[in-house]
């Protein structure tokens, strides 16, 4: 592969591609882990440069950002500044940009890092992955009746000549920021708005005045079509008062609290009530019943999940919900798991 780099010979291999379910659906292209070490290497030479150049702001794939910082930090500190502790108005603009995995654009990607990166081998290298055609060029796996399920927008399968990049591969996590890039800068330096925050394509700004809100709206809008072929999502973009709370990255964010979102709430019930129904059904009291390894494994996956979603519920003010769950919905898990504290953040296995 070194010989190959070197040479300029080197070339994509076929991807592996199927879908997942959950948490939405989603088409996945993952590449053969030859690609992924060279994914990986145009990464480490790339991400310096525009690790300078990236806003403080934007939060996804990297390092010491991520969801957390970006909705349980920043939004919170950014509400008690725009609204100056409670004490005047504020409204909030949420938005996202329709297909944004499916619509990007290979030649202004590319002419993105051309810019600036002058080295040949790198610019080759970035090339050969941007413009490398991962649809036609891919092996499925998995339950192929799901491909169908796929929203023909949200497909890389159906994008456009030219258009998409596969969701899967850390380049291009890093190709979205620096697409994104763009939009950070001008909402920063021209519309110079101070309480911005952007995850992938999902974003937040905050302002003491809805009708600037509005006109900054428009002015993204334009900027996403005539610089990057992009636009907004005509139903996921709304301007409101920020006393109604917003709803970002599994929390709603309120001046003087911090909420779960009722759907990640709703999910966990539900695999609660799934495996209560599951384990019932067993009978696993009864001395004929065998231990068998699918069952342990079904209690150790609902202990990870079980965990895991607490781990979530302990960032926002939730210690009600925390107590209401473990109580009225844990069922047969409570014959088995114990808090380890007093603020139900986490359970342990109990003794014997």
């Amino acid at each position: 592969m070194e010989t190959e780099l070197h040479n300029r010979t080197w070339q994509p291999s076929p991807s592996t591609a199927f879908v997942v379910a959950k948490p939405k659906i989603r088409e996945i292209f993952a590449a053969p882990f030859r690609d992924r070490v060279v994914h990986h290497l145009l990464y480490n030479q790339l991400s310096p440069v525009w690790e300078r150049q990236f806003i403080h702001d934007s939060y996804a794939c990297r390092l010491g950002k991520g969801t957390h910082a970006a909705s349980i930090v920043r939004l919170p500190r950014f509400l008690r500044q725009a609204t100056r502790n409670g004490r005047r108005r504020a409204f909030c603009l949420q938005a996202d940009i329709q297909s944004f995995f499916t619509s990007i654009d290979h030649a202004i990607l590319y002419g993105l890092i051309a810019r600036q990166v002058r080295h040949p081998d790198i610019q080759w290298l970035a090339r050969t992955i941007i413009f490398h055609d991962a649809a036609a060029d891919h092996r499925k796996q998995g339950d192929l009746r799901l491909f169908d399920s796929v929203p023909q927008e949200k497909s890389l399968l159906h994008a456009p000549k030219g258009k998409g990049l596969p969701i899967g591969n850390i380049t291009s996590q890093f190709f979205a920021n620096v697409y994104l890039n763009e939009l950070d800068q001008f909402v920063k330096h021209t519309l110079k708005a101070r309480y911005y925050i952007r995850y992938v394509d999902d974003f937040v700004l905050l302002h003491e005045e809805a009708a600037i809100l509005n006109r900054w709206r428009q002015q993204i809008a334009e900027f996403l079509y005539e610089h990057l072929a992009l636009t907004l999502h005509p139903h996921k973009q709304r301007i409101f008062p920020v006393t109604q709370g917003i709803d970002f990255l599994g929390y709603v964010v309120f001046l003087d609290h911090i909420a779960s979102r009722q759907r990640v709430v709703r999910a966990l019930k539900n695999k609660l009530w799934a495996f209560n129904r599951r384990i019932r059904s067993l009978d696993i009291d009864h001395p004929t019943v065998l231990w068998t390894p699918e069952l342990c494994q079904e209690f150790r996956h609902i202990f990870a999940a079980v965990n895991s979603y607490y781990g979530l519920f302990t960032h926002a003010n939730t210690f009600r919900l925390r107590r209401h769950i473990y109580e009225e919905h844990f069922g047969v898990l409570q014959a088995y798991l114990e808090p380890a504290d007093k603020r139900y953040s986490r359970f342990l296995w109990k003794d014997g």
